[in-house]
């Protein structure tokens, strides 16, 4: 039975057996060494002259060789002891040696953090760089990172629910990833910018508590913290109001950083909420470092930016929506949305009828319920409440320029739903790859992605995207496309 090195230490006095791969070797007069790794750590072997066709083979190890070796653990000698390790007051006495597999001398070193080595190199190797201890930890720990969310959001009543990534492409704000179907040519799904209208509909379903860690792709220019791919912590909750999402948020974050970063220390608790006006007035930018110290690692910053524009100019000069289209729009944010479609009969009809107007001004003018989660100068994650009447979303959209025409062709599944009652909603979809960028101290998200992209798009390591045959663009009905080019 094998034995993990993490376990060696209480194996004093035992014959075990290691597996995994020869991470260093040295040969110290008639004695050689190897050091033995796997995912929990190293263990270091002696192979002495006793047996000498062992120490023989012991002499034909190299380096990421993936080795079997029975033998005795023992502690080591006085003075020979390593404190920086945690196996370092122990080493196997080797019996028995197979080799599983050798191996070519890798590309680079895999012993040091891997910072001196070009970037592009690393992920053309990308499976030999994830063996070096600090891109082991990086992913380890987000691991750990969404076990704790998914546990916490059990115990909070949530249930995590899948969502399709074969969907239908509609104007959300970036542009779409499409895939055509062989069995409806001409035809085309999208891979999801976001879970947005599939969330709303799981409150229609009566579902009222959803979270999913979920896959988003959008296809837009790429840089340090955005890639084609990424995965979010995505929450939609019915019956709640604005204050009812930051603080579930607020005291999730808190309380990970609490079990899963103890070195780590807030800044402020409770995370500041700060006007977007105000914000921009002050930091010239909608996600701002608020860190006392910047130069402290450990420190994190978190605040809340709230009272944004529901709508904002384009660079081409048209409008657009400044977080998405589904968000509730208002003309103060201390209105309550539940209000909305009953007491408040006035701020409806007022509404639509500005809506309706589209003068470019009255719409710059109209703030929404929207709120951003932001940390040490990055935004980590967005939400907002919804409109849950369907004639005032379809407003919003005739608002950005879409006929009537084609919000029903868009979004006539959601007009439908709508129309068999849904309660008021909202939530809130924090960015993962960009939290343990920074909880983690990288540069960039490529970090804590076991295959990222690069920063213009391509799989370096699978060499994506590729052209596909001509028999393949036939049968997608496709093959004109080809021609063209």
């Amino acid at each position: 039975m094998r034995t993990l090195t993490k376990d060696a230490s209480s194996k004093i006095g035992e014959s075990i057996t290691l597996m995994g791969w020869v991470a260093a070797r040295r040969d110290h007069g008639k004695l050689i060494f190897i050091d033995l790794r796997d995912r929990w750590g190293t263990v270091q072997i002696v192979f002495t002259p006793a047996d000498k066709e062992l120490l023989a083979s012991a002499d034909q190890l190299r380096s990421e060789w993936v080795v079997k070796i029975e033998g005795l653990i023992k502690e080591r000698p006085a003075g020979m002891q390593n404190p920086e390790s945690p196996t370092g007051a122990i080493e196997m006495e080797a019996k028995k040696l197979d080799v599983l597999a050798e191996a070519n001398t890798p590309p680079f070193a895999l012993d040091t953090d891997g910072r001196e080595i070009g970037e592009e190199h690393r992920m053309q190797y990308r499976y030999l760089d994830l063996r070096r201890e600090r891109m082991r930890n990086n992913l380890i720990m987000r691991d750990r990172v969404i076990s704790f969310i998914r546990d916490y959001l059990h115990k909070k009543d949530f249930i995590e629910i899948e969502t399709p990534i074969l969907t239908k492409s509609t104007p959300e704000g970036a542009r779409d990833y499409v895939v055509p179907s062989r069995t409806h040519p001409g035809k085309f799904y999208a891979l999801p910018q976001s879970p947005q209208q599939y969330k709303q509909l799981f409150m229609v379903g009566g579902m009222e508590r959803y979270f999913q860690i979920a896959r988003c792709f959008r296809d837009e220019d790429t840089r340090g913290d955005r890639q084609p791919e990424f995965t979010q912590l995505d929450i939609e909750m019915s019956f709640i109001n604005q204050k009812d999402i930051l603080q579930l948020t607020e005291e999730l974050y808190t309380e990970l950083v609490k079990i899963l970063y103890p070195k780590k220390h807030l800044t402020f608790l409770p995370f500041p909420r700060l006007s977007y006006s105000e914000t921009m007035a002050k930091y010239r930018t909608d996600k701002p470092d608020l860190r006392k110290n910047q130069k402290d690692p450990d420190e994190l910053a978190f605040a809340f930016i709230v009272d944004f524009p529901m709508f904002e100019e384009k660079d081409d000069g048209s409008l657009g929506a400044s977080h998405h289209p589904f968000t509730l729009p208002t003309f103060s944010i201390e209105d309550d949305p539940y209000s909305y479609n009953h007491d408040r009969k006035d701020f409806g009809i007022r509404m639509r009828e500005t809506l309706r107007r589209k003068n470019r001004q009255e719409l710059l003018n109209i703030r929404a319920y929207q709120y951003d989660l932001v940390c040490n100068g990055y935004e980590v994650g967005g939400g907002s409440i919804r409109t849950h009447d369907f004639g005032l979303l379809q407003l919003v959209f005739e608002a950005l320029g879409h006929s009537e025409e084609e919000v029903k062709e868009k979004f006539g599944h959601m007009l439908d739903a709508f129309s068999y009652g849904v309660p008021p909603h909202g939530g809130i979809a924090p960015g993962l790859d960009r939290l343990l960028m920074i909880l983690q101290g990288e540069p960039n998200i490529r970090e804590v992605i076991a295959f990222p992209k690069t920063g213009d798009g391509r799989d370096l390591m699978m060499d994506s995207p590729t052209p596909i045959s001509h028999r393949q663009l036939e049968e997608l009905r496709l093959a004109s496309l080809e021609e063209n080019n």
